[in-house]
């Protein structure tokens, strides 16, 4: 089995990179990871929000020689096209991510997550890239928000790129995980803001509710491995651990009492990753799942997909399984929650 660490900097040596929604969370901390350990050529932030690049560009002030910015959204094709001239690598993390934001406006959503996600693929084509991984989230599998089947919508155009590519060097896969810990917008800020500002009770939209978890670090390495483990057309699916929300409460405000106060619209009390349904099409590894595309490839992009290009074998999950935060086998305890808040 090849050493994945030193395939990574390898395939990054030289190579230039093109971030879409590079300003937020993820994209701030792939781009600081990528440019304090790779010998990459130039990392391009693209965002629509030029205050956001504004003040990206005084926190990475010492990497200028490495660092672009661009101001497009992923809307515009034209765009775009233009900024994609020159660049091997697309990771594609922009999106409207916010659940009862993206149920209140729903096509602002469409617009972005759906023909967003199409004008990459359509400009990938021609534009000599050669890997794209999209972002995904575990609100696409079996989804009941707007969020989750925009991006159900956008997986399944980026699986279904690989068949249009023809005889292109190009490969799209995804990554699905869950809640990012810390991250913009997440409960984290949220329960962090309501303690500073003196709140008597924390609000908990369901006692029973669960939630896959993951860290900024944990994130963009797996991303990163992925990139020299896809194959193109996988869904990536990283073994991680579940929390309840109760318990993270209680982790970050152990005195306060916490009040019900119902989901929200278009909330889950738990999550899936590798949906039931989806049984037939998933592998197991030992640190990860692949669903493999529903389709059948019919170009030069390999159809094989239960042995990575770095050796690693996956076999067939059983009938039935299904991969969900309630049934996982791990669960931070309220001390693990602790300790990681610490680091976030």
């Amino acid at each position: 089995m090849l050493d994945i660490n030193a395939a990574i900097k390898d395939y990054l040596k030289d190579k230039t990179i093109l971030v879409t929604g590079g300003t937020g969370s993820f994209g701030k901390k792939f781009i600081r990871t990528v440019l304090d350990n790779y010998d990459v050529k130039k990392v391009i932030v693209y965002s629509r929000d030029e205050l956001k690049q504004f003040e990206m560009e005084q926190m990475f002030r010492e990497d200028k020689p490495r660092l672009r910015f661009f101001i497009g959204d992923v809307r515009d094709k034209e765009r775009l096209f233009l900024a994609l001239q020159g660049v091997d690598i697309v990771i594609h993390a922009a999106a409207i991510k916010q659940v009862p934001a993206a149920e209140y406006n729903p096509m602002e959503c469409i617009k972005t997550n759906i023909f967003g996600a199409e004008n990459i693929v359509e400009t990938c084509l021609h534009s000599g890239v050669q890997k794209v991984i999209a972002l995904s989230t575990d609100k696409a599998a079996n989804p009941i928000n707007l969020y989750g089947a925009t991006k159900l919508c956008s997986d399944k155009i980026f699986v279904a790129g690989n068949n249009i590519t023809g005889s292109r060097n190009l490969h799209f896969s995804v990554v699905r995980y869950g809640n990012v810990a810390g991250s913009r917008g997440s409960v984290v800020p949220f329960f962090r803001s309501l303690i500073a500002q003196g709140a008597t009770e924390l609000p908990i939209t369901d006692a029973a509710m669960t939630r896959f978890w993951i860290t900024l670090d944990q994130g963009v390495n797996f991303v990163l491995q992925n990139l020299v483990r896809m194959r193109g057309g996988e869904t990536f699916v990283p073994k991680i651990p579940s929390i309840k929300i109760t318990d993270l409460a209680t982790a970050l405000a152990p005195n306060l009492p916490q009040k019900i106060i119902g989901i929200r619209p278009g909330e889950k009390i738990h999550e899936v990753m590798c949906p039931r349904d989806d049984f037939l099409h998933t592998l197991e590894f030992d640190k990860f799942f692949i669903l493999k595309p529903a389709i059948t490839y019919t170009n030069s992009h390999t159809n094989k997909f239960d042995v990575t290009p770095l050796g690693e074998e996956g076999h067939p999950v059983p009938e039935g399984f299904e991969y969900n935060s309630l049934n996982n086998p791990h669960y931070l305890t309220v001390e693990e929650l602790i300790e990681i808040n610490k680091h976030i």
